[in-house]
Order: structure tokens, then C-alpha cells, then sequence
């Protein structure tokens, strides 16, 4: 174990040879040039309650979610315990702030974004936009994809679409099968921005390229990037993105639509409901739809997962996704050193500019070292690899404290 740091108000210690850890949950470091200012970052782990529990590098998984949460929840309760029935407006008021919010966040223009419970929802609505007749009735995606991507388009099948599933061979996608994949039969691409299981990312300004080039549309899962990597949807022009809040954002049960604005008037979902309408507010028959991303929309929407997760974009939007990056980066910097002075097997790209947020790293048991790490208040996740997800609310001394458990663990 590396010895204390004077110059960190506290330090998580973990003695290697116990089950059970004392913990002081450290603020940072004087030696982080690229991480933030070591006030702010105190500021800004004060808000998140997790961190005092032990050290939580998980957020690839479920990001911590912030103190004022429990006051949009109380407020929710006064709302229910005294119901009336004009409390919608405000509520719709919330949910449009929230879109717009995720809208300015990843570069997108206000009514641009919609939300609903999931991603498999809004991905199921993009999906029943189109016509799959040949010749052009393929949807090309990646063996790399969240379950949720192969199961939809699969079940596509039925009115036409033919998934064409380009095979990796590995955990890093092959960008240039990928492209050559794409041509005059493609409708859609459909990828991941940074693979769920190795962090690997996608360079989506060239499969933009490419697929327009090819007269096809990019539909981009952004579930494990949106709130770690900068995305600017409209620099690159891509036309369809998906994401969620309870990662990398900070929130809790709720998914986002983004659809590029000039196409949006092309897309008539037909798995919709009620508020897609253009007079849906005023309970009168929609003839047409709404304007803008709110065509997407299903029934009535659940507002309280949106109020909750405005909590946590505010603050990660007061960071700014630059600075939330430069810190991300110098932690799993940290990581990757760690792992690399140990001898362990890095599945992750090393190259800062082809990963996200997460490393993921193939150790013997892996599962198992994942739950002795968790018994001793040192969380991460395990999904066929180990994955360390910090996020900007963590120091380098807890990627030294988790580092210096996990190489104990794998050499007991």
C-alpha cells in the first residue's frame, strides 16, 4: 500500500489483510493539474452522500446520486398528500426543463430532446418510423451492443428489417468492417458511443460520414458517455441519439431522445400515445403531431424521475463537460498505471481519445473479487470483466485505495 499523502485532508486506508475497511473519505490532492481545483471538487463531493460510505467507482453501472434529491422527494410527497389537479402544469414545466437541460448539455437545440422511462422505449418508437422494404431494409449494428439493440431490431423483423450484426472478434469494435458494412441496402446504423462492457469508443464523426455518404440515418446509443465524454450532436451531425440519466448523469429512471431537428419532421412514429399529439395539453383530438422531439412521446410521462435527475445535470452542467473529462481522464490515467505496474490485462483501450469513462480489466474471478471489494465499501461492477468507473467527484487517492485492494485480492 502506497503510504498517506500529506497532503489530503484524509485518506480511505484499507487494510489488505482484513475483510472490513476504515474508512476517512479523502477530498484530493495537490499533485491533480488536470483534475479540478481541489475546493471545488471538495464542493462538489459534499452534494453526493455515497462518497462517505467508502470509495464508489461504479458510476459506469449507477452514478451517485446528490444530497437536494431528498428534497425534490419531499416535495413530491407534499404534492401527492394535498393533490390537486393543476400541479401538471408545473410538472410539465419540470419535464420540458429537464429535456431542454440534456438538450444544451450535448450540443442540441431546445425541443430537441424528449424523455420517457427507458431507452428500449424511445429506441422502440425511432424504430417504428420507418419502412423496411428493400432495397434499402438493413440495420447495421455491432455483436458489442447492449442487449437491449439486438433484441428490438430483431423483433423489426417481423415488418421487415433485415440486422446485419458486424462481429467485432473482440472487445473493441472494427471500425473499418463497420464502414465497409455500411452501403445503398443500409437504413440505419445502429452503435453504441462507447461500448457497456469494455469502454471502447466509436469515432462517430467518420460513421457519420460514412453512412450519409451511403444515404443512411445513425442512431447512436450514448448511455456510457453522456455526462463523461463531450458529445456536440450538432457538430456531427448525427441524427438520432438515446441516453439515460442514472449513469454518468447523476440521475435516476429516465431515458432521453434526441432527433436532429430537420429530420424530425420526416419521422411519424406509430408506436405513440396520447402527448405526441399537437393539442395534446388541451385534451382535445390531436389531427397532427407535436412539434419538434415532443412527437416522440408516449402516454401520460411520470414526472418524478425528472425532477430528480435535474439535480444531478445542474451540477455536472456547472462543471461543463471539458472539465468533467480532463478529471475522468486523469483517474483513469491513474487506473491504468496502477493496473499496468501490477501485470494486469487492460481490456479497455489505452488511448485517451478511443475510451470513455470506464476501464474494464480481465482478472482471475473476477465476479468474486468484484463482491469481496464490495463487502469492504469499495464498489465497482462485473459484467463478463471488471469495471472501474470514476467519475468527477472522485480523487486519486481513492484510485490508489481501490488499486491497492484489488491487486491484494487478485494476489491473495
Amino acid at each position: 500500500m502506497r503510504p498517506p499523502d500529506p497532503t489530503t485532508t484524509a485518506r480511505t486506508t484499507t487494510d489488505p489483510t482484513t475483510t472490513a475497511p476504515t474508512t476517512t473519505v479523502p477530498t484530493s490532492r495537490r499533485d491533480e493539474p488536470a483534475c479540478l481545483d481541489p475546493v471545488a471538487l471538495t464542493a462538489l463531493r459534499a452534494e453526493f452522500p455515497v462518497l462517505d460510505t467508502g470509495v464508489y467507482l461504479n458510476n459506469n453501472s449507477t452514478g451517485a446520486a446528490p444530497r437536494a434529491v431528498q428534497g425534490v422527494l419531499a416535495d413530491y410527497w407534499e404534492t401527492l398528500s394535498t393533490w390537486r389537479d393543476d400541479v401538471w402544469q408545473d410538472w410539465h414545466v419540470g419535464l420540458d426543463r429537464y429535456a431542454d437541460t440534456v438538450a444544451a448539455f450535448i450540443g442540441a437545440s431546445p425541443g430537441s430532446v424528449v424523455t420517457d422511462a427507458n431507452l428500449s422505449t424511445l429506441l422502440a418508437r425511432v424504430a417504428s418510423c420507418f419502412d423496411y422494404r428493400p432495397p434499402r431494409d438493413r440495420v447495421v449494428t455491432t455483436d458489442l451492443e447492449f442487449p437491449t439493440v439486438p433484441f428490438l431490431w430483431k423483433a423489426m423483423g417481423r415488418h421487415g428489417a433485415r440486422l446485419d450484426v458486424v462481429s467485432s472478434g473482440g472487445p473493441h469494435v472494427d471500425e473499418d468492417l463497420l464502414a465497409s458494412r455500411i452501403d445503398e441496402r443500409t437504413l440505419l446504423v445502429c452503435v453504441p458511443h462507447a461500448s457497456f462492457s469494455s469502454g471502447a469508443t466509436i469515432d462517430l464523426a467518420r460513421l457519420v460520414r460514412r453512412a450519409h455518404e451511403m444515404g443512411a440515418l445513425v442512431v447512436v446509443d450514448a448511455f456510457q458517455t453522456v455526462g463523461v465524454v463531450p458529445l456536440d450532436v450538432t457538430a456531427l451531425g448525427v441524427d438520432v441519439v438515446l441516453g439515460g440519466a442514472h449513469k454518468w448523469l447523476c440521475g435516476a429512471a429516465t431515458a432521453f431522445l434526441y432527433v436532429r431537428p430537420d429530420l424530425t419532421p420526416r419521422l411519424t412514429p406509430t408506436a405513440t400515445g396520447w402527448q405526441a399529439g399537437d393539442v395534446a395539453l388541451t385534451f382535445r383530438e390531436s389531427t397532427g403531431w407535436a412539434a419538434g422531439a415532443q412527437r416522440f412521446a408516449g402516454g401520460t410521462p411520470y414526472p418524478l424521475t425528472s425532477l430528480i435527475s435535474q439535480v444531478g445535470l445542474d451540477l455536472l452542467a456547472g462543471v461543463g463537460a471539458e472539465a468533467i473529462r480532463r478529471h475522468s481522464l486523469a483517474c483513469t490515467d491513474r487506473i491504468l498505471t496502477r493496473a499496468g505496474e501490477a501485470g494486469l490485462t487492460v481490456v479497455s483501450p489505452t488511448p485517451a481519445h478511443r475510451r470513455g469513462g470506464v476501464v474494464c480489466l480481465d482478472v482471475p474471478d473476477g465476479e468474486a473479487v468484484k463482491k469481496r471489494l464490495a463487502e469492504r465499501n469499495l464498489v465497482c461492477s462485473w459484467r463478463g470483466w471488471l469495471r472501474i468507473g470514476p467519475h468527477v467527484y472522485n480523487t486519486l487517492d481513492e484510485i490508489d485505495t481501490f488499486m491497492d485492494a484489488l491487486v491484494a485480492e487478485v494476489r491473495r
